[in-house]
């Protein structure tokens, strides 16, 4: 018979080979599934892979690949700090949304004004409305001991009613004839998150994110905080002894993640989205789970995570386009990855040990 038998500590090969292992099986689960829509599966891995990088428009594809990266990381990050800690922020779709609202909202009002507070305002508004959209899970986990998981997630769908609302209501642009929708934010100077470089892809959420990065690996190998986060995810108990204030790592964890979502977000609304619209939100809160576990939880694993994501929704969009491959397919290209990575991460902690079957009386 095969048995799982718990390892003493966590193994380091497989804590480390199990992303790339996910990679490779997912290359190979998604050939077999391109095979069976009629599509060549080295044409369409090769297309999602090979040709953003060095492929002959590997030029524009990379400027993109800083675009589509930026909020993943940026999310990712906020949620791996609360995911160490045992704490489960599945929510971060929605605080996104609320931060684009509230950074989006903030700019608007002050339209046609031309000043250069008026971004950084944004900023701190999107933030904010992140902050506070994730109180409420942390509110009401510290409070009365609710899920926070439910909670978080539940309020996805809030924030997505509420984005409706606004594209249709207060943030509408009033010239639009009608149509739902916020003015272009990006063809107002004062509130646009404009590329730094051109040709790069590289605005003001490109650099926060990697200001994160620096920031959560410095909490986390410097300061007593992630001390503090680290234990607590590694021994509950321990860290109770250990003087841990469980309602305080809560509220931090869940801010954190929330505020950096929400800037996500008004990074997003304010640079490649542009306006508040129906359809705005893109799915980034929730794909950032995938990039905060296939890197490890670690804020370096993430940024090469967050490219490697992005390289897979870049290449997605260009199989869609040149192989006709269906979107749902690419949705399930990625959500393989997170299949194969949860799968062979049980290796980490456990190893198969054959056993004899004992006989029956």
């Amino acid at each position: 018979m095969i048995a799982l038998e718990k390892r003493p500590t966590p193994s380091t090969f497989w804590t480390w080979a199990t992303p790339v292992l996910a990679v490779l099986l997912t290359m190979i689960a998604g050939g077999l599934m391109f095979a069976l829509l009629g599509k060549n599966p080295f044409l369409a891995i090769k297309t999602i892979f090979y040709d953003p990088i060095l492929g002959e428009f590997a030029f524009y594809y990379r400027g993109q690949l800083l675009v589509k990266a930026g909020p993943l990381i940026l999310i990712a990050v906020g949620l791996a700090m609360g995911f160490r800690a045992g704490i489960w922020n599945i929510g971060a779709e929605g605080q996104y949304i609320m931060g684009a609202i509230c950074g989006a909202a903030v700019g608007l009002a002050f339209y046609p004004t031309e000043s250069w507070l008026i971004f950084p305002l944004m900023v701190i508004a999107g933030a904010a409305g992140g902050l506070v959209w994730a109180m409420i899970p942390a509110i009401l986990k510290v409070r009365f001991n609710t899920n926070e998981i439910l909670v978080s997630l539940l309020l996805v769908y809030v924030a997505e009613q509420l984005l409706a609302a606004m594209a249709l209501g207060p943030l509408r642009n009033p010239e639009a004839s009608g149509f739902p929708g916020s003015r272009n934010l990006q063809q107002y100077p004062s509130a646009a998150n404009l590329e730094l470089i051109p040709g790069t892809g590289a605005h003001w959420g490109v650099v926060a994110a990697l200001v994160a990065v620096i920031f959560a690996y410095i909490l986390l190998s410097r300061h007593l905080t992630g001390f503090h986060i680290r234990l607590a995810g590694q021994s509950p108990r321990a860290a109770r002894f250990g003087g841990v204030n469980p309602t305080a790592l809560v509220v931090f964890c869940m801010g954190l993640s929330g505020a950096l979502a929400g800037m996500a977000g008004l990074f997003e609304v304010a640079g490649p989205a542009g306006q508040i619209s129906i359809d705005f939100n893109s799915g980034y809160g929730f794909t950032a789970i995938i990039v905060a576990f296939l890197g490890r939880l670690h804020p370096i694993g993430i940024l090469l995570a967050g490219l490697l994501m992005a390289l897979t929704y870049i290449g997605g969009e260009a199989a869609q386009a040149t192989l006709q491959i269906p979107a749902a397919a690419i949705q399930a290209f990625q959500g393989m990855l997170l299949f194969f990575l949860l799968g062979l991460d049980v290796f980490a902690n456990y190893r198969i040990r054959l056993t004899k079957r004992e006989g029956v009386a």
